[in-house]
């Protein structure tokens, strides 16, 4: 999923593309992931999203999303129980960098990666040169930036599941197995958005 393409001066500059996801670890919902080519002007306190306020965050997301090129792509539970979380994961930062990189007239000179793995020969459509930065998310801006828009998309997705299933106080804990979580996993059960194959959820089916 890719916006609508804001003014930007990229010009003969080299296009660097930041990639980060959210939601790895939940019991429930989907993971995210975001790839970013910043503008000329960064904002002010773009830094990890774990780091920052939720009021903050929210208002940096907003001003990267109409200040920056960015593209998001969302892998559902399904998809995630079929591919393992990993994966997974690593289809979702091929699939944004794809809609990006489709933005620009020529490739990217280089995909920067939180973590310390690349989709690079993982998943078959994967074809730019990438690096994979341990902390990224913390010292590269590029990727800083994808991670407060993947986080903030992915609470987003997670605040309107809740309106659905309210028992399991998704507003507060965004699908990670808090106490809250697992005391209503194991009287309810799961939901189609719980991740089937994570062993929680998959002993809650048993009780």
């Amino acid at each position: 999923m890719a916006q609508e393409t804001p003014d930007l001066k990229i010009g003969a500059q080299p296009i660097v593309i930041g990639v980060d996801e959210a939601g790895r670890g939940p019991l429930a919902g989907p993971v995210v992931a975001a790839a970013v080519v910043l503008g000329e002007q960064i904002p002010a306190g773009v830094a990890d999203s774990k780091k920052l306020s939720a009021k903050r965050r929210a208002a940096l997301d907003k001003e990267l999303r109409s200040g920056c090129q960015w593209a998001v792509a969302v892998v559902e539970p399904s998809e995630i129980d079929t591919l393992n979380i990993f994966q997974a994961t690593m289809e979702a930062m091929t699939r944004c960098v794809n809609d990006l990189a489709a933005q620009f007239d020529s490739s990217p000179e280089i995909v920067l990666i939180d973590g310390n793995q690349t989709p690079e020969r993982r998943c078959a459509d994967w074809c730019w040169p990438a690096r994979a930065i341990v902390g990224g998310d913390g010292i590269e801006p590029a990727i800083s930036a994808a991670s407060i828009i993947a986080k903030e998309w992915r609470d987003r997705l997670m605040v309107e599941a809740a309106e659905a299933h309210p028992q399991y106080g998704w507003k507060r804990n965004k699908g990670y197995g808090t106490k809250e979580h697992m005391e209503a996993l194991r009287k309810h059960g799961p939901t189609p958005l719980h991740r089937q194959s994570f062993a929680p959820v998959a002993q809650a089916r048993l009780l």
